[in-house]
């Protein structure tokens, strides 16, 4: 996945911004080859602005006449003023009012990216009314467009590290409430693709890395400020958000009836004790560890069939690590939302 050369640190969220929505060659391809505009809803969310930027720049770079419509609540005006100066025409919507959604344009690509996890415990009905009844809502306007849907790993079972991960073949076994409402969000789709062939692909995705966020910025925080790092999940994997980004959106081209399924995540099984020893000598500082289980299992896919159609993941998993600690060194800001990856009995 060729996006240019990859700079050695990112000094300012200018620099993170434009690296991740950086298109790729076979990003602005497809583009060429893509028929209608495309409409991405939950546009305001952590991935949500740098993928509708790539679509963007991949669309002027191909020289092609998509528009590309971002929708959300926009709870913050700060977001929807960004993505309408980087061409993105932005529509505020609420997905849970089902005659809002049926006011929206119908346009041949859609790619979906609501979902609600942190706050489930003492708010289930939420976290179902947002991964369920809004699918819903949208899968019923939205008849016959592509349709790219976010999913996540939590939808598989927790496996052994020795298991490579779990594969597209692998039957699903929700734990928790949270990702057995993910498993109804992608049942929904499953549902209207089936009953109106609708075209459908469902994006497992583990653990983008932004360095605002994610796993590596988890673990180098706990390094960084002397707290113990967790073992409870003794591996991961992880992808750098911008190639996550790339890979949503040529999804595109990979939707079908019934709903293709593709994990995306990078190449690694990702050692949390190798990683978190790796930002100890980068930082000069002493790691600590705390409830390591060796019997653990955990959220673990293999991302081979993403892999066999787009390519390896353009920058590699001790790049990211670099980059990580270096931002943390230079003060770079962090969104506070950690991941939780640790957390291995489904109770977000």
């Amino acid at each position: 996945m060729d996006v240019g050369a990859l700079p050695d640190v990112i000094d300012t969220e200018e620099a993170l911004d434009d690296l991740l929505s950086r298109p790729s060659q076979d990003l602005v391809a497809m583009m060429r080859r893509l028929d209608g505009d495309i409409i991405i809803l939950g546009v305001a969310g952590k991935m949500g602005v740098s993928l509708s930027v790539a679509a963007t720049r991949a669309i002027a770079a191909a020289d092609s006449n998509q528009r590309v419509i971002g929708v959300a609540r926009f709870s913050d005006p700060r977001t929807r003023e960004y993505l309408e100066a980087q061409g993105v025409a932005t529509i505020q919507c609420d997905l849970l009012d089902r005659q809002a959604v049926a006011d929206l344009p119908r346009v041949a690509n859609v790619v979906y990216m609501v979902g609600r996890k942190f706050g489930t415990r003492g708010s289930e009905d939420l976290t179902w009314a947002a991964n369920v009844i809004a699918p819903d809502n949208v899968g019923a306007h939205f008849t016959g467009s592509r349709i790219v849907v976010f999913s996540t790993g939590c939808v598989y079972p927790l496996v052994p590290v020795g298991t490579g991960g779990c594969t597209e073949e692998t039957l699903v076994d929700p734990t928790g409430e949270y990702a057995q409402s993910c498993l109804g969000r992608e049942r929904v789709f499953g549902y209207w693709s089936r009953t109106s062939g609708t075209p459908v692909c469902l994006v497992r995705l583990n653990y983008a890395v932004d360095l605002r966020y994610g796993v590596l910025h988890d673990i180098a925080w706990r390094v960084y400020e002397g707290q113990p790092v967790s073992l409870s999940a003794s591996h991961f994997n992880a992808i750098w958000q911008g190639d996550a980004n790339r890979q949503a959106l040529r999804c595109l081209e990979h939707c079908a009836v019934p709903p293709e399924v593709l994990n995306v995540t990078g190449p690694e099984t990702i050692s949390v004790r190798a990683v978190a020893e790796a930002f100890g000598r980068l930082f000069g500082r002493e790691v600590r560890f705390e409830g390591e289980d060796r019997d653990a299992r955990m959220y673990l896919s293999n991302a081979g069939r993403a892999m066999a159609r787009f390519g390896y993941p353009s920058v590699p998993l001790m790049t990211l690590v670099r980059w990580q600690a270096d931002w943390i060194l230079r003060g770079g800001r962090s969104l506070n939302k950690p991941t939780h990856f640790e957390v291995v009995d489904g109770r977000f």
